[in-house]
Parts: C-alpha cells; structure tokens; sequence
C-alpha cells in the first residue's frame, strides 16, 4: 500500500465534508489547509470563521480563491494538504469571469497534475450537484456541468472517493477511513 493518499470527499451541504476532510488530516504534522472561499458577506464570514475555529492552530491556512494549482505546488512538500473546497474554487472562477469553460478544465489538468506530482497526501472536498433538479438558469447549468466535470478528473486520480450523507462517510472509490 503506498503511503500517499489521493481522497476526493463529496456530499451535499452540511454533510459533513469538510469535518471528515479534517479528521482525515488530524494524525499528519505538518497540514496546510488551501482555503478557497472569500468572506463576501456576514453569512461567510460566520461559516469560515466556524472553519477555523475546528481547525487546529498548528495547521498553516492560505487562502487561494484563484490560483489553485499554483498553491497545490507551493505548499505541496508538508505532510497532509487539505483543499476546500473545489466547488467554491470554481464559482470564484465563474463569478470574478476570470475562466470559461474551456479555461477552467485547462486549470483543472494543472491541479491534478500537481496533485499527482507532489509528496504530500491530499483530501480534496466538493459538493455533489448532479443529484439535485435541473437549475432553471443557464448559469446554473453551466455551473453543474463544470462542476461535475472537475470532480470526475479528480476522482479519476484520487485513491479514495468519498460520500457523505447525513455525516457518515460512504467509499465510492477506495475505503473510508474512520477517523479516531
């Protein structure tokens, strides 16, 4: 068994991605945590600020709403690297109009490849959209094609794909750890 691991953990809001992403990264010493979101409003503070709180003070956060892959590289060489989460990572991407479709799989092949060249284990956390109703926009269809675009390429390289319903960790791909 090879000693670094791939993890994609998938569910819906308040699954309990990002707590299981965590508890996964909770034996390594040396995690950074690539934060992707931006506190835009009251709302995301409160939920980033919540984050933080859960997270243990000795891990490194750096927050990178853009430039994914680049930071992937940069902090790669720790032990244990947390990414949460892709599906804000490309909203960020959509909203600021900073990538097309075409742009965002370009950045996407960046990011796995860095993830399958550097040293350290890797959970990556994003939501499953392609369970829901067909979005009434077209921005919103974009949305969860693209989305469901970048988490096929990663669970192609992951080790392990994980769902989360309702808290408990389902293997798709893999096993699921049960965090102690």
């Amino acid at each position: 068994m090879k000693s670094k691991q791939i993890t994609l953990v998938l569910g819906g809001v308040a699954s309990g991605k990002s707590r299981y992403a965590q508890a996964l990264a909770r034996a390594a010493e040396d995690v950074v945590f690539l934060a992707t979101a931006q506190a835009c409003d009251e709302e995301m503070r409160a939920k980033i600020a919540r984050h933080v709180r859960e997270r243990p003070s000795s891990w490194r956060t750096v927050e990178v709403p853009f430039e994914l892959g680049r930071a992937v590289v940069e902090h790669g060489s720790c032990s244990f690297l947390i990414i949460d989460c892709l599906t804000t990572f490309i909203s960020n991407l959509l909203v600021a109009k900073q990538a097309n479709y075409v742009a965002i799989l370009e950045r996407l092949e960046d990011i796995a490849s860095a993830l399958e060249r550097i040293p350290a284990s890797a959970v990556l956390v994003s939501n499953e959209v392609g369970s829901g109703i067909v979005p009434e926009f077209a921005s919103g269809r974009q949305f969860r094609e693209i989305l469901g675009q970048v988490n096929q390429r990663i669970a192609r390289i992951a080790d392990n794909v994980i769902v989360m319903v309702a808290g408990c960790p389902l293997a798709v791909k893999g096993r699921a750890e049960v965090p102690s």
